[in-house]
């Protein structure tokens, strides 16, 4: 099984301190280490950066960020692979309807591509897997 994590899952597994990195963490400690593997991609890893040097709360800058992610991903219990992201705007799935939802249906579609499934705290994603609780 192949799950790209989305920008708010990646986020809240990076920060220990976040509301959902339990969640998170013990979701992916649970996945079979020999038959999963997390798919990181250039939108979501982007997205990490920037959201961590914003965040009031943490003295970080773009090097420190790209530090904090390459060591998760080199820490991860499950392989890691990052994704080739080829798609335009006509791959959008026909559900996205609003400007907030392009960045999800592009995820879901390029997980689709790969034969992966969007992993996500976000039930409003058609098709995408909602972490548990």
């Amino acid at each position: 099984m192949r799950y790209l994590l989305d920008a708010n899952a990646l986020i809240s597994l990076g920060l220990g301190d976040h509301v959902f990195h339990s969640r998170v963490e013990r979701w992916i400690g649970s996945l079979q280490k020999d038959k999963t593997e997390l798919d990181f991609c250039a939108i979501t890893e982007l997205a990490f950066i920037r959201i961590l040097v914003q965040l009031p709360d943490i003295v970080a800058n773009v090097a420190d960020a790209k530090s904090q992610l390459a060591g998760m991903k080199s820490r991860s219990p499950l392989p890691v692979v990052f994704l080739d992201d080829a798609l335009g705007a006509e791959r959008l799935p026909s559900w996205v309807k609003t400007a907030k939802q392009t960045t999800d249906g592009h995820l879901s579609e390029l997980a689709k591509t790969h034969g992966a499934i969007l992993a996500t705290q976000d039930g409003k994603i058609p098709g995408a897997f909602v972490i548990p609780e």
